[in-house]
């Protein structure tokens, strides 16, 4: 069974509702490691040698964050600068993370129609997470498209539940060596049907 490191960066989780749901449905499963990095962080001086031991005893790396400005918050932002280094994480002798997979888990106040061309933020939620994409690319990790909750002031704590199982669902699936050729070229993990029927 894979092991899964949800890195979680949230500066305001005590006031964010789906981010409490989502969460509470996937902190305790087995095979996963919840790190809030806020929590654990709070001055911002990261313990790089402690992030790296964590990553190297885990298969599957989620970014789990609020959409800020069309990326992450600081935070995260900042543990990429500092524990992605080079001939660690990538350059000649990088390899540290080769092999593994990650993918970004996003609460956006926006809606799904909002991302578009023709929508009011100008480009996909896809387009936007490209430097998240080409950081995995780098690192030689598999990057599966992202789980993402969209138009999170609008949705009762019901429909945001069904995210929470259906988040839920996902960890279960990539615990047991779930493909990237299973996504038959989805934009969004919540579109694999598989995580409705489970």
């Amino acid at each position: 069974m894979k092991k899964i490191l949800v890195l979680f960066s949230h500066p305001k989780f005590e006031k964010s509702r789906a981010n409490n749901i989502l969460v509470d449905q996937i902190k305790d499963k087995e095979g996963v490691t919840f790190h809030d990095l806020y929590e654990a962080y709070p001055d911002f001086h990261i313990d790089v040698d402690a992030e790296k031991e964590l990553l190297n005893k885990h298969d599957i790396i989620i970014w789990h964050h609020p959409f800020y400005w069309y990326s992450c918050p600081p935070l995260m932002k900042q543990w990429i600068d500092m524990v992605l280094e080079f001939d660690w994480a990538y350059g000649p002798n990088g390899v540290a993370l080769k092999g593994k997979t990650c993918l970004n888990v996003i609460t956006t106040g926006g809606s799904r129609e909002l991302y578009c061309s023709q929508g009011t933020n100008s480009f996909s939620v896809n387009e936007f997470l490209r430097p998240f994409e080409q950081t995995a690319n780098l690192c030689g990790m598999t990057y599966f498209p992202p789980f993402a909750i969209m138009g999170t002031h609008l949705l009762s704590d019901a429909a945001l539940e069904e995210h929470a199982i259906q988040y839920s669902n996902l960890i279960d699936l990539l615990k047991n060596e779930i493909t990237l050729s299973k996504f038959n070229g989805c934009a969004f993990l919540n579109d694999i049907p598989q995580l409705k029927t489970l």
